[in-house]
């Protein structure tokens, strides 16, 4: 069986750019902490995640043919027989996503969603989701190794580099298995979209107000802490232009 093309450039280019920006934020999170004067940064790469996440979306909907959500919906029952094939042996080779990694695509785009929805509110000064966001972060980062765990075991007992053909993009496929363009032109497309914001969200950021400026949408956002002066006490910068009279 030759090599074919099965995963195309954009999709090969979500899952890396989302791979490298979700273990940066979250070194920078979990890791340096709130104390780090790299913690705003963690939200800036949130920001541009989810920015990613939502293309991704848009490419699972209307993308070739094994980027498509609908080639790797499956049902309980598929999952159950895919994890007793891939712990005892056999079980059906799939040329697309397996069900487990379906799964645990579908389960970080939630979780991407919900982190980029509870900061958004966090940004505009709802500290009321902050556990909310702290519990979706830790929730990520266990499907994110579970993920790990199940592709290094995939590949151990498949002896299939699944690793491998996400960077090259062939699998050991029929022609009529494989699909017909990277689409090139699209990733480029993608990637000067994402920079361009990524470098507007950088260019934005005030780190004396420990705010940025969301580009093209305006929207402001408190992504840090800042020193109160006169108190010596940290907290969230003041964002009311002045307080009313008494």
């Amino acid at each position: 069986m030759s090599k074919n093309l099965v995963w195309d450039i954009p999709t090969r280019l979500f899952h890396g750019l989302f791979a490298a920006g979700f273990v940066a934020a979250a070194v920078i999170s979990l890791v340096l902490g709130d104390d780090s004067p790299l913690f705003p940064y963690h939200a800036i790469i949130g920001l541009a995640i989810t920015l990613i996440v939502c293309l991704r979306v848009v490419w699972g909907l209307v993308g070739s043919r094994y980027a498509r959500f609908s080639s790797f919906a499956f049902g309980p029952a598929a999952v159950g027989q895919y994890m007793k094939a891939t712990l005892f042996g056999g079980g059906k080779r799939y040329i697309g996503h397996n069900p487990g990694s379906a799964y645990a695509i579908f389960a970080m785009l939630a979780l991407m969603i919900g982190l980029a929805a509870t900061g958004f509110m966090m940004g505009q000064g709802n500290e009321s989701v902050k556990d909310i966001h702290e519990v979706l972060a830790y929730i990520m980062v266990g499907v994110v190794i579970a993920h790990v765990l199940g592709v290094v075991l995939h590949t151990i007992r498949h002896r299939e580099n699944i690793v491998a053909s996400m960077i090259h993009g062939r699998k050991d496929a029929d022609p009529a298995e494989g699909i017909r363009s990277a689409h090139p032109a699209l990733a480029v497309a993608v990637l000067a979209v994402v920079g361009a914001w990524s470098f507007g969200l950088i260019r934005n950021f005030d780190p004396t107000t420990q705010t940025t400026r969301l580009p093209v949408l305006g929207t402001s956002l408190q992504i840090g802490e800042v020193e109160n002066e006169g108190s010596g006490e940290r907290g969230r910068a003041d964002t009311k232009r002045h307080d009313d009279d008494d």
